[in-house]
């Protein structure tokens, strides 16, 4: 199996998902604080074949560069994220079914929870192969010292 990793960059957190590329699943994602970024990476890489790295272009995103190529040794791509923190509050709208009572509720009205960085990744991901992911597991949006 090829499995991928997207990297929504912060200089606090940083939004992360392990994806399966050719089931197109979202095996786990997780908003991490920066100093935890390249010990969850390095953990999947130890658990998945890892074939390529997503690196969205924006916030500090050159300092990460230059990190995941001295530690990861993969393929990195530079990917557009302009626009993914605003688009992930939907996406997460998407996967995420709200309870019976917020259904009643105009999508544009429900405010979402506050860590979305792992959601901005999953955009970057679908953004970058064109195509969109399940994402079948729990959806952690608290920031993970890991």
């Amino acid at each position: 199996m090829n499995y991928a990793i997207a990297i929504d960059p912060g200089r606090e957190k940083c939004g992360l998902i392990l994806a399966d590329l050719d089931n197109h699943i979202v095996i786990e994602g997780k908003v991490v604080i920066s100093s935890s970024v390249l010990d969850l990476i390095i953990k999947w890489q130890n658990n998945y074949e890892i074939k390529l790295i997503i690196l969205g272009n924006g916030t500090s995103s050159n300092f990460w560069y230059l990190k995941l190529i001295e530690v990861c040794k993969l393929s990195i791509k530079l990917v557009e994220e302009s626009g993914t923190t605003f688009r992930a509050r939907g996406r997460y709208f998407e996967i995420s079914s709200p309870n019976f009572f917020l259904r009643f509720i105009p999508k544009q009205m429900r405010i979402p929870p506050k860590n979305l960085d792992s959601f901005a990744a999953l955009l970057l991901l679908e953004d970058y192969l064109h195509r969109k992911f399940q994402w079948l597991g729990d959806i952690s949006l608290k920031t993970w010292p890991e």
